[in-house]
């Protein structure tokens, strides 16, 4: 089984960065991933030297790239491809693939609720008291809230990411999930903002806006998109981003309060993707056969 890890994506979806909180190199690989480095032109493995220079390009030293990679290796996340040769790389292992693309269709698509919500109801025996602090660990990642002492609640679209992230840690056995409607005493807005930390996402929804707004608007004033310089600004953000759907699940917008900022960081998270995202990878690719050797 792979560990119970994706530190990078998790913890930070726990405690959004602030505005100036520089981005851990191990989080920029996992964005770099996320971002392109599934794409055909290196067949899903990126050479150690391309990794290393793009993210040198975001002011990550070489060491750090390596120490990053090795963690990520060891925690069963990154597999080498053709280790030894001077073409050697890393590709995402199968638990991580999956990983990555529940990932993409938490941040790049914003969820439409239909008022329905899913129960995850738990029970863990003593003897395995480990268990339940990984299952608990990861319902909150997942953006789970906390209804009643083992009973956890998420919008009802979570359902599929749900099950694949307990079935891929073993988890499935301990647990029931269950699909239904918020019937009362409590109006549902109020136990809504029981069940989660409603200003903690509010200000991971302003601290993002605060730094990737401005180079949005920056953007859109160019009419020229340098590929070095959308690549290096796209991964900031998306590291930045994709941290917020996981503290913030989608949560319907009649829940929450009046000027949630979460619709325009949305907003311009999708901005800055539609802006420099392809244009970001012709420097991929550009670096990629820089640093490939020919065969």
């Amino acid at each position: 089984m792979v560990q119970n890890v994706f530190p990078q994506l998790d913890e930070a979806a726990r405690t959004p960065r602030g505005p100036h909180r520089k981005p851990s190199p191990g989080s920029l690989v996992l964005s770099f991933y996320g971002a392109y480095g599934r794409e055909p032109e290196g067949g899903g493995t990126v050479p150690v030297a391309a990794l290393i220079r793009l993210l040198g390009t975001l002011g990550v030293d070489a060491p750090s790239v390596r120490s990053a990679v090795s963690r990520l290796k060891r925690r069963g996340l990154l597999a080498a491809d053709r280790p030894g040769s001077r073409a050697a790389g890393y590709r995402p292992s199968s638990a991580a693939a999956q990983l990555l693309a529940d990932g993409d269709h938490r941040i790049y698509h914003r969820p439409e609720p239909d008022g329905s919500w899913l129960l995850a109801v738990f029970s863990v025996p003593e003897s395995e008291r480990d268990r339940r602090h990984v299952l608990r660990s990861r319902l909150a990642r997942l953006g789970f809230g906390t209804a009643a002492p083992g009973v956890w609640i998420a919008p009802g679209h979570l359902e599929a990411e749900t099950r694949h992230a307990l079935e891929r840690l073993e988890l499935a056995p301990y647990v029931d999930l269950f699909r239904g409607s918020h019937t009362g005493f409590t109006p549902t807005a109020e136990a809504v903002a029981r069940w989660w930390d409603l200003e903690a996402m509010a200000e991971g929804h302003r601290a993002f806006l605060a730094v990737h707004e401005p180079v949005l608007r920056r953007w859109e004033r160019r009419s020229r998109v340098p590929a070095e310089a959308a690549y290096r600004d796209y991964l900031l953000a998306l590291d930045a981003w994709r941290q917020l759907p996981y503290a913030d699940p989608g949560l319907p917008s009649a829940l929450l309060p009046a000027r949630w900022p979460g619709e325009r960081s949305a907003k311009v998270f999708a901005g800055l993707h539609a802006k420099l995202r392809d244009a970001g990878y012709a420097y991929v690719r550009e670096v990629y056969a820089e640093t490939t050797p020919a065969r």
